[in-house]
């Protein structure tokens, strides 16, 4: 694991500015670039495969991600997607150009697209349009002749629901955001609709307590709605909340911290994606680790193969860990 005084030295700032930076300290007036590089220097020293690199250029492929580069850094998860493909593109010997607008791909100067984030397909159609070697990274719906590299939402669900209830938790409450269907406009956010169909399952459902907004995973967003939570449930908090992302938990964990309600001897918190910043918290973050530097490096790995020959469409599930630390009992 690396340490604070790791990213400090190869940042060439302190390890204080690190420590606010890592917990999205907001009273920090650190640069857009500065964040940057020290959220990329922390995933990168969790990056611990190290391939020969190839000396050989074999192609050159645009990778696309769905979001902005502010968005990438108040959600570093599609960051640690990225810098698996760029890392495993090298070991290719693939030269790469990251972009954050599909208008500036030109199909003339690339081999291939590697797509990062959650695309309509108004805009799988634009990118097949652009190019026909495609692979999507975390696209979870079925793209059919398209190849696609997701993670097993609704068991990772249920795991963070099975250990609550294991270690005695009953009133288990639920902090997320919503992604709409372009289909019928209905909530398709995989870890909402795992969380109700399970907690109904298990006879555990209650309503009032799955507080959910609308399009943002970040730590504000998580810190407005557990104060919500607080608020209108009182007595009645949950003992145990699943939060959708570490950002979002993140910001629970403020607004608790706020209210004087301990962590987590009343208030047990479960985050997912398991990016750098959750060990550097304080309590540590318990989460569910979705290996997004292979998520990477498969969806890469997959690219290079269709742009030597490959025809099938290829759709990989990849499994998650539960990983305990003190934010939990």
């Amino acid at each position: 694991m690396a340490t604070m005084t790791d990213i400090a030295k190869l940042a060439g700032v302190s390890i204080a500015t690190v420590s606010r930076v890592l917990n999205y300290d907001e009273t920090l007036s650190a640069s857009e670039e500065t964040r940057r590089k020290i959220f990329e220097i922390a995933e990168s020293l969790d990056y611990t495969k190290h391939k020969q690199k190839s000396t050989k250029k074999v192609g050159k492929i645009a990778i696309v991600q769905w979001n902005t580069e502010e968005e990438e850094l108040n959600d570093i998860y599609y960051m640690s997607i990225r810098i698996g493909a760029e890392n495993r593109a090298r070991d290719h010997g693939i030269e790469i150009s990251t972009l954050y607008e599909l208008g500036k791909i030109s199909s003339a100067t690339i081999d291939g697209i590697l797509a990062i984030g959650k695309f309509t397909w108004q805009q799988v159609e634009q990118l097949q349009a652009i190019h026909s070697n495609i692979c999507f990274v975390d696209t979870d719906y079925r793209l059919n002749k398209y190849d696609s590299v997701v993670i097993d939402f609704r068991q990772s669900t249920r795991d963070v629901i099975d250990y609550f209830i294991q270690a005695g938790h009953k009133n288990i409450g639920f902090i997320g955001a919503e992604e709409r269907s372009e289909v019928d406009g209905s909530m398709n956010d995989p870890r909402s609709v795992a969380y109700v169909a399970y907690m109904k399952e298990q006879e555990l459902y209650e309503k009032r307590n799955m507080f959910v907004v609308g399009g943002r995973f970040d730590v504000p967003s998580g810190y407005e709605q557990m104060k919500q939570a607080i608020q209108q449930l009182g007595d009645d908090l949950p003992t145990a909340f699943f939060v959708a992302n570490d950002p979002m938990a993140i910001g629970c964990l403020r607004a608790l911290a706020e209210h004087n309600i301990p962590v987590p001897e009343r208030v047990s918190i479960v985050g997912f994606n398991d990016i750098s910043v959750s060990q550097y918290v304080s309590p540590a973050l318990s989460t569910i680790r979705v290996y997004t530097e292979f998520m990477g490096e498969e969806g890469m790995d997959m690219l290079y193969e269709r742009m030597n020959g490959r025809k099938i469409a290829k759709r990989t599930i990849l499994e998650t860990d539960l990983i305990i630390r003190e934010s939990s009992k």
